[in-house]
């Protein structure tokens, strides 16, 4: 057997029990290359455990719920939670109670809608492919007042988060108010937070993902960012280790980020993160935590790994 069939078994073995957290399959406004009940289907191949949708416009709840009730041969299981943009009226503790009511897992903050996210926009000269301008023009909705401090719209979230055990992301709003919202958040008694992809759009530094980590924050990092090839890559492959070993194994998860048209896909995006953690050195069982346990953890759903792992 050679090195690259040695890999190839390793991340074989490695895929079995993996969850995706963070994925971009359709029904979307924004392109993309395959639907959650294909991207189940391949993973149910694979051996993965579960995969979260995300859509920045709807929660995915009802569509989960489908799949699991009409596909119980699927052995990947199928959740989602909501993002709060102006699709969805925002920062609306209805539509967080309804998702999580419905068995949602995660509530992110704003993404496309938050201030962070414009300035990003302006800066960059790149316009996000799920825009929301497709339909009208998108609006801010702020995290924090004058006063720096987290607005009482967001409070409210917090204290559904809170009462609901769901996992609060956050988003695309600016670092410095991910450390105010989550300060805030495990005031109110949210036990489950994740920091997203600080590695592109929010500002996140090193220092940063090690001290949001220190208070218990699992951090997660959008592979898609750091692939060869992929349309998305904005960081060099070394900084992913930098970032992981900043964090420390046991808080930090992946996902693919993926499922848009014209890139890998999510499978892909997992199969290539973990030969990157290979690449780095890391072990299959600290490979596991990231792409499966602390991820299990956060969001409070079995792993479902096999006996020998």
């Amino acid at each position: 057997m050679s090195a690259a069939d040695t890999v190839e078994a390793r991340i074989d073995r490695l895929m079995v029990g993996a969850i995706d957290p963070h994925v971009h399959t359709g029904p979307s406004i924004a392109p993309r290359a395959l639907d959650h009940l294909d991207l189940a289907r391949d993973g149910s191949k694979a051996g993965m455990a579960a995969i979260v949708t995300k859509d920045h416009d709807y929660s995915g709840v009802m569509t989960a719920a489908l799949i699991a009730r009409h596909n119980p041969e699927l052995t990947t299981k199928v959740y989602s939670g909501i993002v709060l943009n102006n699709v969805v009226g925002g920062l609306n503790p209805f539509a967080v109670e309804h998702t999580a009511a419905m068995g949602g897992k995660i509530v992110w903050l704003p993404t496309l809608t938050a201030e962070q996210h414009f300035r990003w926009e302006a800066a960059s000269g790149r316009s996000h492919p799920a825009s929301t301008t497709k339909i009208r023009h998108a609006e801010v909705i702020p995290v924090t007042g004058a006063d720096g401090k987290p607005t009482d719209a967001v409070k409210e979230i917090l204290d559904v988060v809170a009462r609901t055990d769901m996992a609060l992301a956050s988003g695309h709003i600016h670092i410095s108010e991910t450390w105010t919202v989550f300060e805030e958040a495990q005031r109110r008694g949210v036990k489950r937070l994740i920091l997203t992809h600080p590695e592109d759009i929010v500002d996140g530094s090193a220092n940063d993902v090690r001290g949001i980590a220190a208070m218990g924050a699992m951090v997660e990092h959008s592979l898609c960012m750091f692939l060869e090839g992929c349309k998305f890559k904005s960081r060099d492959e070394q900084d992913l280790k930098m970032f992981i070993d900043a964090a420390g194994v046991d808080n930090t998860i992946m996902c693919s980020d993926l499922g848009q048209v014209g890139t890998f896909h999510p499978i892909d995006g997992l199969r290539r993160g973990m030969k990157l953690c290979i690449d780095f050195g890391y072990s299959d069982d600290d490979i596991r935590k990231m792409f499966s346990l602390n991820t299990a953890r956060v969001l409070g759903i079995a792993a479902d790994l096999p006996a020998a792992a």
